[in-house]
């Protein structure tokens, strides 16, 4: 069995399409996005549709689309709620379909439209999207979301726990500085996660903003075994 390629990228200013074409690319937005989609997905949402302007939300919301967006935060004045996980509750989203944006995730969701597959990961399904990984036989980029195109600390400690995971197996290989350096971060965070993650910025800015009420439920290993994939512009659960 050939030996696949494992990369990291940081940011979606670095991020070249072309070049991962054939691979499988991960989105990880640990605070919020990826959480939110994934809990959703563990609460019985049946498919979200992510787009990443907001106008183009609010044009789904006068069609009777449940809507949940935001920027910098904030719910949009035209959203049923923002991107908090805890928004995403059974009650609300169970057999629902629900569009999404977000100030930088459903982005870069956009930005890897053209890979073999895109999926969505993050520390609530860790095991699950690592083990599911391996089965694939592809290439694979870890791609962090990042704060507006630059470089985050949650985004890029979760690449490299999902990193270590598969060079575990001995199914990959890298020679990407970006994974080795994940790698590096994440046995720097692992001892004690919440205390790691408590210097990233944008654990400064949801606190500012009074958002902070999740980060220890979206450091939470193993919530669901939820992979929510991406099947002609829609992401669906892996397993339907």
């Amino acid at each position: 069995m050939a030996v696949r390629n494992l990369e990291t990228c940081f940011s979606p200013a670095l991020f070249e399409a072309d070049e991962h074409r054939e691979s499988i690319v991960v989105i990880i937005d640990v605070l919020r996005a990826s959480s939110a989609i994934i809990t959703a997905f563990a609460n019985g949402a049946s498919e979200i549709i992510p787009v990443a302007e907001a106008e183009v939300a609010r044009e789904y919301k006068t069609r009777g689309y449940l809507v949940a967006a935001e920027r910098d935060g904030f719910v949009l004045d035209f959203a049923d709620f923002g991107n908090s996980p805890f928004n995403f509750t059974k009650e609300k989203v169970e057999g629902r379909t629900i569009v999404y944006s977000t100030t930088n995730g459903t982005g870069i969701i956009t930005l890897a439209s053209r890979a073999r597959l895109t999926v969505i990961g993050s520390f609530l399904n860790i095991t699950a999207i690592s083990k599911w990984l391996s089965l694939q036989e592809k290439d694979v980029l870890l791609f962090c979301a990042g704060w507006k195109n630059r470089f985050n600390i949650e985004d890029t400690v979760c690449a490299g726990a999902i990193a270590q995971n598969l060079l575990g197996t001995g199914l990959y290989s890298t020679i990407c500085d970006s994974t080795i350096a994940a790698v590096d971060l994440w046995s720097l965070a692992a001892p004690d996660l919440n205390g790691y993650i408590d210097k990233a910025a944008q654990r400064t800015r949801l606190r500012d903003k009074k958002l902070d009420d999740c980060i220890g439920f979206c450091l939470t290993p193993d919530f669901t075994d939820k992979i929510p994939v991406m099947k002609n512009g829609v992401l669906v659960d892996s397993l339907l």
